[in-house]
């Protein structure tokens, strides 16, 4: 964590830094806090809580500064909803400033802006004070403004690519809608000062738009968009973090078509068909054909991070035998590092051993064989 913005870095060589990364990080860390707070054993344990919140708390203000440092584009997005003004996605995690062009990314994702708000509006509750200055209430109403027609806006999603094709065709995306949702009705009526605050401190939402998005969930889901039959993403929407449906039949429905169409042994893909980082993927380009989609049929990537939002979405249902399940095949692939910390990677590309035989003029079935039974 960065020591004077509190961003988090996409790595150590990497000094850019999602906003969805951060909010989950941030989530994380407020929930160790929350631990330590609970079940204090010692001074220690308390000191600790203590100095996790305020980190969570710096976290959260630097994504705020790296918002309030493109509060035009808020208005102007308002009156235009063109994805060229949307607030950026990524930031330099040193100096909050801007790391690529308005044009050079998909940088309207409103599942973003709306995780942001939901953490806040949730760990405002919970007592922690992110929230100063009556500027910057009124700067979170402005964003509630910029998220609340998320029922008819379409963006590059989770995904930051549009549709499924890569052409940067923005769509209708059920997850981002979700996440709109949620964070609106957390946001509804709360004083972001607590206990301190007063009117100008209270956040005020537009019921109806969150009708509109429910409207949208009920009558979308299990599909994502117009170009993906589903997606993993909805895992975030149907359980934690959003819990945006409330139709228990709905929910089982998506979660049953996500199980079935994307779970793999080492995660979940992300949606049918997903080129990113497969062995037929050019990486000399980042848009697809239409009819190139074919090629990733069958070799899409896994992503064991999913495996997470099961067992946590499992532990919230109660069904505790379900959460070990998952956990048990989390626990098969996940890297031991020093310390007791435990890591994921990212994905695991599924070997396409036709496309490795023609690279390599192979024709021996044998030398198949051999190349399967020795990888």
């Amino acid at each position: 964590q960065d020591v004077v913005t509190g961003l988090v870095p996409a790595s150590p060589s990497n000094p850019h830094a999602w906003i969805r990364d951060n909010v989950y990080v941030s989530f994380s860390i407020w929930g160790l806090s929350m631990a330590y707070r609970k079940v204090p054993d010692v001074d220690e344990d308390r000191s600790r809580g203590y100095e996790l919140e305020k980190c969570v708390v710096s976290l959260m203000r630097g994504i705020l500064k790296c918002y309030m440092s493109q509060a035009d584009k808020v208005e102007m997005f308002k009156k235009t909803q063109f994805h060229g003004s949307s607030l950026h996605a990524k930031f330099d995690s040193r100096t909050c400033k801007a790391v690529v062009g308005d044009f050079e990314w998909g940088h309207l994702q409103i599942d973003a802006v709306s995780l942001y708000l939901l953490a806040l509006a949730q760990m405002t509750v919970s007592g922690l004070r992110i929230i100063w200055t009556v500027d910057e209430v009124a700067f979170i109403q402005n964003l509630v403004f910029y998220i609340e027609p998320a029922s008819r806006i379409p963006d590059y999603g989770i995904w930051e690519r549009g549709d499924k094709t890569n052409h940067g065709l923005p769509e209708l995306n059920t997850s981002s809608v979700g996440l709109a949702k949620a964070a609106l009705e957390s946001l509804n009526g709360l004083d972001l000062f607590g206990p301190q605050g007063g009117v100008n401190s209270t956040i005020h939402c537009l019921m109806d738009e969150c009708q509109k998005c429910n409207t949208v969930l009920e009558n979308m889901l299990p599909r994502e968009s117009y170009s993906k039959e589903t997606d993993a993403a909805l895992l975030g929407i149907i359980s934690y973090p959003g819990f945006a449906v409330a139709d228990e039949a709905l929910i089982e429905r998506t979660r049953n078509t996500i199980l079935s169409k994307l779970l793999g042994s080492y995660g979940c893909i992300r949606f049918l068909r997903d080129g990113y980082k497969t062995a037929r993927e050019d990486s000399n380009r980042l848009h697809y054909e239409p009819w190139e989609l074919r090629m990733f049929d069958g070799i899409e990537c896994q992503w064991p991070l999913f495996f997470t939002y099961l067992v946590i979405g499992a532990c919230f249902d109660d069904n505790f035998d379900l959460a070990k399940k998952y956990m048990d095949q989390l626990e098969q692939i996940v890297l031991r590092r020093v310390y007791f910390v435990c890591c994921i990677r990212i994905l695991y590309s599924i070997v396409d051993f036709f496309h490795l035989c023609m690279l390599c003029s192979i024709v021996d079935f044998q030398c198949v064989l051999n190349l399967i039974h020795y990888g």
